[in-house]
């Protein structure tokens, strides 16, 4: 008996898993590189945006982040897509203030070049509040 109950709550579970929807939240953002500036801005996100990220980790503000590049074209003009990844709604929703935290805390904008980053990048596509699925 005791085995069928443990197959049967084996099974309940993974029956579950497949149907339910994840609980973490992502935040996409598509950056197109603007005149050629592609050095410039991939030192800004690693040197800023990442930073940001890896210390948002360390203090449990986000779960995940990813820096992507991809070679644009003309129907996905974008080069890099920065993702990140909060563990449920009540940690993405205290994002903008847990970041502002950690750039008040931080030593400043770090700039390849002195070029700011609307001389280099647009950020053509923001996608919020991204669900996942187990």
């Amino acid at each position: 008996m005791m085995k069928k109950t443990i197959l049967i709550a084996v099974l309940l579970s993974f029956y579950m898993g497949i149907s339910q929807s994840s609980t973490h939240v992502s935040m996409i953002d598509y950056v197109q590189v603007l005149n050629k500036n592609k050095a410039e801005a991939l030192f800004y996100y690693q040197n800023n945006w990442e930073q940001l990220r890896i210390q948002a980790i360390e203090k449990g503000y986000i779960v995940s982040y990813q820096l992507l590049e991809t070679k644009p074209t003309p129907e996905t003009p974008y080069t890099f897509m920065l993702i990140t990844t909060y563990k449920n709604k009540a940690q993405y929703e205290a994002s903008e203030k847990n970041f502002r935290k950690l750039i008040d805390a931080g030593d400043g904008l770090k700039l390849l070049n002195e070029k700011k980053p609307n001389d280099f990048r647009k950020i053509i596509i923001h996608q919020d509040n991204v669900k996942h699925w187990d």
